[in-house]
């Protein structure tokens, strides 16, 4: 696969985000997740996004027990400051949770350690010197945001360079082109998409929030979209999009995946429990798109052409990437 550059870091340019493996979209097995992880480095992926909240630490237990003999084949990225409990920037907190993902992720070092979640009760600024602690003690080697709006991730770059800023980001989630992208560029910061599949919708596989499993996201926080009436209006975008695919010879995935690469430097993180939705995942790193293909793709999918917001009223009230 090739490759981008995260500051210091090396980075497939396709990530494998991992939180599926744990929690989010209905019962993952650890045995066949175990597998996807050790296949996934073997098809390319050295790029792994996890977080301390994700199964509140099983998924880091997952990557340390399947892969840490593997360590030095892959850059891991891991997240604090959000767990069951809620967000908490407070830095011994962020301390504490990094002693206790080192110990699960069975590693001496964190390559990319990012805070999840802003606390609204704790200045950025504070949260970010206890981040670049960690990077002065060696623990961490690059630190990162995720959710932010323009203004905290200027105020926290002053503190300590940011490395990466994560966020919502796909052809149906356009809140980072309001300014963050910009910024982000700016300062020499990559950007990492995550959810670049619209959480399956754009792979064609989702289903309305009368067909979820129990504990799915969709029937949470990412209700609207979901919801019937509009996940049939929104379905009616997925015809055109097969057919751009099918021209490309690609899935709608890869189609997905292909545009992100194409629209800025960063690196894109799908998620994924199955093994094959993984290897099909990578081959959109082989897609070149055209301008002109990547404009169709803009127009017919945008969040003037999607029915409902990306997480319910109350979540995005509180997404300080909503600020921008």
């Amino acid at each position: 696969m090739k490759t981008r550059s995260i500051k210091s870091l090396t980075v497939s340019e396709i990530g494998l985000g991992c939180m599926n493996m744990s929690m989010g979209y209905g019962k993952a097995d650890d045995a066949e997740s175990a597998k996807l992880l050790n296949q996934a480095i073997d098809v390319g992926y050295t790029f792994l996004d996890t977080a301390q909240v994700y199964g509140s630490g099983h998924n880091e237990e997952l990557i340390g027990n399947a892969i840490s003999s593997r360590r030095n084949e892959y850059v891991l990225a891991t997240k604090c400051g959000l767990s069951r409990e809620g967000i908490n920037g407070d830095p011994a907190g962020i301390l504490k949770s990094c002693e206790d993902s080192l110990k699960r992720l069975r590693t001496d070092v964190i390559d990319l350690y990012y805070l999840h979640r802003v606390d609204p009760n704790i200045p950025i600024e504070e949260s970010t010197e206890a981040l670049s602690k960690l990077v002065k003690d060696g623990k961490v080697k690059e630190i990162g945001l995720s959710e932010v709006c323009c203004e905290n991730l200027r105020r926290a770059h002053k503190i300590h360079p940011i490395a990466a800023l994560q966020s919502e980001y796909s052809l149906w989630s356009r809140t980072p082109e309001r300014g963050i992208l910009d910024v982000c560029e700016e300062l020499g910061v990559a950007f990492v998409p995550f959810s670049p599949l619209g959480r399956a919708f754009l792979t064609g596989a989702a289903k309305d929030v009368n067909n979820c499993d129990k504990g799915d996201l969709r029937l949470s926080i990412a209700r609207p979209r979901f919801e019937p009436e509009a996940f049939r209006k929104n379905s009616e975008l997925l015809k055109p999009f097969a057919e751009i695919a099918e021209q490309h010879n690609c899935s709608m995935a890869q189609l997905a995946i292909a545009w992100l690469l194409h629209r800025q430097p960063g690196v894109p993180i799908p998620g994924t429990k199955h093994i094959e939705y993984m290897k099909e995942n990578a081959g959109a790193s082989e897609i070149v798109l055209s301008d002109e293909t990547v404009a169709q793709l803009d127009s017919l999918i945008n969040e003037n052409t999607v029915i409902g917001n990306r997480y319910t009223d109350e979540r995005m009230a509180d997404a300080d990437s909503e600020r921008d």
